[in-house]
């Protein structure tokens, strides 16, 4: 019931999204990790049985952890309800991100883009703006940190749709080479706009998570052929040194 277990969870289960913790000030990870934790535990939920009625109880378990006033004996239930509390975390956000991942259960493809948007928007751009919140945000804040969330979170899906795909699932609304371009175009678009708004640097260590972002949204962009194909990813050296460069300048 320890940090020590999340960033343990998370390194198990989340590397990527470790290292942009560990590249963060040490303040910030005591912030950070439990809602990794928790991202990790929900986003896991809809895939550990195929019975859908046990995911379902999975996500509703977190569901009841995020509003119970007491907290539960877990190793990041925990670590996170005192983090609910001294952040004075929103709870709708909360919600909105576990119950989004009810989708990931079942085989039926999104309805339409606004339905996959509003999936983006739910659980990545809702767990960097909450991360944004557990560092301190203020509401004026989450306009950028929800655009650039939402931008790192569809590089990320994108990142994965090979997997989906073999998992029975239809991950896109339209598979389309030029769709697929179209899609990576519109993440560039919000994440140019979360820059040109800018966020307060206190904030950046949040947003440290998206440091992919932008060079997997230019490669799908550019060759949408390799997220099908599941050829969508930095090299080493690009990823190892754009953390670098992201968190050493705190520019994003």
């Amino acid at each position: 019931m320890s940090l020590d277990a999340c960033a343990a969870n998370v390194q198990r289960g989340d590397p990527d999204r470790f290292l942009a913790v560990m590249a963060a000030p040490v303040a910030a990870r005591a912030r950070l990790l439990p809602l990794y934790a928790l991202n990790l535990e929900i986003a896991r939920a809809p895939w550990v049985s195929t019975e859908p009625m046990i995911a379902e109880m999975r996500l509703q378990w977190w569901r009841d952890v995020v509003t119970e006033p007491t907290p539960r004996a877990h190793e990041v239930a925990r670590p996170l309800h005192d983090l609910i509390q001294s952040a004075g975390l929103p709870l709708d956000v909360l919600d909105r991100m576990i119950e989004a991942r009810r989708w990931d259960i079942y085989r039926d493809p999104f309805e339409d883009q606004a339905a996959m948007d509003a999936y983006l928007e739910d659980t990545g751009a809702g767990l960097m703006w909450l991360s944004a919140c557990a560092l301190g945000a203020a509401p004026e804040a989450e306009q950028p940190v929800r655009a650039y969330g939402w931008a790192s979170a569809l590089a990320s899906y994108l990142r994965a749709i090979p997997e989906l795909a073999a998992r029975g699932r239809v991950p896109l609304v339209d598979g389309r080479s030029q769709a697929v371009s179209q899609l990576a175009l519109r993440g560039l678009i919000r994440l140019n706009a979360a820059r040109r708004t800018g966020v307060p640097r206190a904030l950046r260590p949040a947003l440290l998570a998206g440091w992919q972002a932008e060079g997997l949204l230019k490669q799908a962009a550019r060759d949408p052929a390799a997220v099908a194909e599941g050829r969508l990813q930095l090299s080493d050296f690009a990823r190892r040194g754009r953390l670098l460069w992201q968190a050493t300048t705190g520019l994003f």
